[in-house]
């Protein structure tokens, strides 16, 4: 079982996908960009806010970490049975790169599909806030941090709007995969309607 965690920053997806994880015994979790060391090294380069990427370079970037995280993590956790739960997938280029950043569609599916052997999620559940509220919340939360992951924060508003508005359009074309989650309110009231969309769409929970 493949379970994704998607949304604009600061929707709080990293925190109930770790509560999620507290009830599934022997779940993977993993994240993107990262998940392997390789990874994480990429990662360091594309959350950074120094860095100065161009959209094609950032794009193929988040392929490369992505394709190291299926054949060294998610793959071989599916191959003998585990739950894996990852924070961000391919749903995240199709909003950032392709909503946001106004990269073909089609072209971001066929490197997707090429740098995870078509590896597709059995549910996706998609945080959904205002992206005021998010941004709000992510840049009081890097300001704190130790590591310096705010590139996609430093985004202007109208960015963030077609982020959020990508993903709405994701989970009504693929309304069989995605579960859309009012991720605003308390992390408790959140957490219990996360747990009734795996419960109702999976079974895990029973």
């Amino acid at each position: 079982m493949f379970i994704t965690f998607e949304g604009i920053e600061g929707s709080g997806k990293s925190t109930q996908l770790r509560r999620l994880a507290e009830r599934i015994p022997g779940a993977v979790i993993t994240k993107e960009p990262g998940g392997t060391p390789l990874a994480d090294r990429i990662r360091a380069i594309l959350l950074d806010s120094s860095s100065q990427l161009d959209p094609v370079a950032e794009l193929f970037l988040f392929a490369a970490s992505r394709r190291q995280n299926v054949i060294e993590v998610i793959k071989p956790a599916l191959d003998r049975g585990a739950v894996v739960l990852c924070d961000r997938f391919t749903d995240s280029t199709l909003a950032y790169q392709g909503f946001g950043r106004l990269i073909n569609l089609d072209q971001l599916r066929t490197l997707n599909a090429w740098a995870t052997d078509s590896l597709t999620p059995d549910l996706t559940l998609l945080f959904d806030l205002p992206e005021e509220v998010g941004l709000t919340r992510a840049r009081s939360r890097n300001a704190g941090a130790a590591q310096d992951e705010g590139r996609f924060e430093a985004e202007d508003l109208r960015f963030h709007r077609r982020v959020r508005e990508g993903y709405r359009t994701l989970a009504v074309a693929e309304s069989e995969r995605f579960a859309l989650i009012d991720a605003e309110g308390y992390a408790h009231d959140i957490f219990a309607r996360v747990v009734a969309e795996v419960q109702n769409r999976t079974g895990l929970l029973r």
